[in-house]
Formats: structure tokens, sequence, C-alpha cells
């Protein structure tokens, strides 16, 4: 490596190279030109140059341009420039700080998000999963042999004492609290349509599709959640079997034939919860809350318990499903998107129950 100076500029002869950068560093220091304001770098007479040369000449530059000069380079053969452009630090501007956005552009930057990433996807999904439960039905070489009648156990059987012994508790607890108000009234006999009119038509729906949610839609979001992190939905597709088909139309098929009688179940025992505040408070026999519930229990209150168990079924198993595909890759991923999942469902339960309770009365 050689240097030369001639007036206020600087050559450089031979190479630049990780062995001679820092001998190149001291003699460019003694070499300085002191009598001109603009210093120009002439590559023409380089013929190799490395990584490390061309960092020696970026600290070169950068210090003279710290001591006030302007530093420029010229010549130069075209793999010299374009090695000397490849390993260059760009220029940055200054960083300009983001602009804090507004309270309506984040509005609105979140209904979007919320319209794209969720809404979208879940009516898509729904789609699927409503298209394919029904036509399954008549498709028997499209089910899983025994699968529906395994899910049938999991989502339905497995949940009936939980569901039995607190429709049981609700039914005593609401009846015990409408047994003294009614007593000071003298009104003691409509303790029965109370308790079985609130127990028929929302209660016992409600109280069924909180508690499958909790206990069979977090199992649900939970399972999908694992099989897509273990990359078993991708075993799936390379096997041409479509995951929501293969997965999720068995839970819906079995989650669909439990709920109404889940709800039953429950209705039934609140009903008995009823009974017993009756006959314990206001002296009610068995006999006569038996034959008072024949004259307050219509055919329409059973059939709206039963139509409302059957959308919570759709609604559980959608969104457990839902949310169970959307996860990310990790074990904390599966326990994120099983809350949401759970917190969600029983979100659109109760918001489908309001619908439905203003569309039904």
């Amino acid at each position: 490596m050689k240097l030369k100076v001639n007036e206020n500029t600087l050559f450089i002869e031979d190479s630049l190279t990780l062995a001679n950068s820092e001998d190149f560093l001291l003699q460019a220091s003694r070499s300085r030109p002191l009598d001109y304001q603009q210093v120009e770098i002439n590559l023409d007479g380089l013929g190799h140059l490395d990584s490390i040369g061309v960092a020696a000449l970026n600290y070169l530059k950068e210090k003279w341009e710290g001591d006030g000069l302007e530093i420029s380079f010229s010549g130069g053969k075209e793999h010299i420039r374009k090695k000397l452009q490849i390993f260059s630090l760009q220029n940055k501007g200054e960083e300009q700080m983001p602009r804090k956005a507004s309270f309506f552009e984040r509005i609105g930057e979140g209904f979007e998000t919320f319209i794209k990433d969720y809404l979208s996807n879940f009516i898509v999904l729904m789609a699927n999963i409503m298209y394919w439960s029904l036509t399954d039905i008549f498709r028997s070489r499209r089910q899983r042999r025994g699968e529906f009648f395994n899910q049938a156990v999991l989502i339905g059987v497995n949940a009936l004492w939980i569901v039995a012994a607190l429709s049981f508790i609700i039914g005593l607890v609401l009846a015990l609290q409408s047994a003294t108000q009614l007593r000071n009234f003298g009104a003691n006999i409509y303790i029965v349509d109370l308790t079985v009119i609130a127990m028929m038509s929302e209660m016992g729906p409600l109280i069924t599709a909180i508690l499958v949610a909790g206990r069979s839609g977090s199992a649900i979001a939970a399972e999908i959640a694992t099989m897509k992190v273990t990359s078993e939905l991708d075993a799936l597709k390379t096997m041409a079997l479509h995951p929501v088909r293969f997965v999720v139309i068995p839970k819906m098929h079995g989650s669909i034939v439990t709920m109404p009688f889940l709800t039953i179940i429950a209705n039934i025992m609140g009903i008995l919860g009823g009974m017993v505040i009756a006959f314990t408070y206001l002296d009610i026999t068995p006999q006569v809350f038996i034959n008072r519930m024949a004259d307050s229990l219509y055919n329409r209150d059973i059939l709206i318990g039963i139509v409302k168990s059957l959308v919570f079924a759709c609604i559980i198993v959608l969104t457990g499903s839902f949310f169970g595909l959307r996860v990310q890759q990790g074990a904390e991923g599966v326990g994120k998107v099983t809350t949401q999942a759970v917190v969600v469902s029983i979100s659109l339960v109760m918001v489908a129950d309001s619908i439905m309770g203003l569309l039904f009365y």
C-alpha cells in the first residue's frame, strides 16, 4: 500500500486490506493536506480492497470531516467502487419522532383491524363450518368413525353433573330470593310461575351455555391451538384433509346434539330447586307445585329454551375454533387464545341471549 499527496488529492495505490489498514491510517494522518478545505481521495491506483479497507476509508473520512474538511472519493475501478458502495454505511438522516396518532385515528385503526383480522375471518370460518356441518350429515364417508360419539361424551355427558348441580343451586337461590317478596304480598303460588318460566326460557339455557363455554369451549380452543403449534394441522393438509372439516365439524355435531339435552336437565334441576324452596318456605306441596306448573308452562317457553341452546352451541364451537386457529407459535400463545376464547364466547352468548330475548318477547 502506497500513499501519495498532490496538493489536495490523496492517491492510494496497490491494496488496502486487513493486513495494512492500521498502517494506512497512520500514514494518512501524517500525509493529511493542511492547506486545503476540500480533500479528494483518489482510488485509481487501488488494485484490491476488502471490507476492512472500506471501514478504514470511512473512518478516515469521518475523522477528517470532524475536523472541518470536505472529503470525497474519486476514480477507482468498477469492483473497487462497488465494494465501497456495498460495505459503506448509508447516510442516515435525523430520526424523526413518530407523530402521535389522534384519538379518532386510533379508533379508526382499531376498527379497521377488527374488521380485517377478526370479523371477516370469523364470518368465513362460520360459513365453512355451517356448510360442512349440514352437508356432512348426508356424507357418512366424510366423517371419522366414532368421533361424533366421542365429542358428544366429552362435551355433553361429562358436563352433565356440573350442569345439574349448579342449575339446582341457582334455581334454589332464585326461588329463595323471590320467596320473601311474594310472601309479603300473599302471592306464594306465583313462585311456581316465576321459577318455571325463568328456568325454562332464560336461566336454564344461559347457565348451560356459560358452563359449557368455560369447560368445553376452552378445551376446544386449547386442542386446536396445540395442534397448530405442533404442526398437526399442516400434516392434515399434506394428506389432503381440511383441518376445519376434520377437527371442528365433529365437535359442532356433538355440541348441537348434546346442548338441548343439557339444557333440559338444567331446567329440571332448577325447577326442583325452586320446588324445595316453595315447600320449605311457602308451604306449597310438590303436588300443588306440579299442578300449577302445568298451567303456567307453555310449549313456547320450552321451544325458546331449545332454540337458544342450539344457538349457544354454535357460538361456543365457532369461538373456540376461531381463536384456536389464530394461535401464534409457542405454549404461551395457547394459554392466551384459550383465555380469549372463553371470555369472547361467554360475551357472545350474553349478547345473543339479549337479542333473542328482544325477538321472542
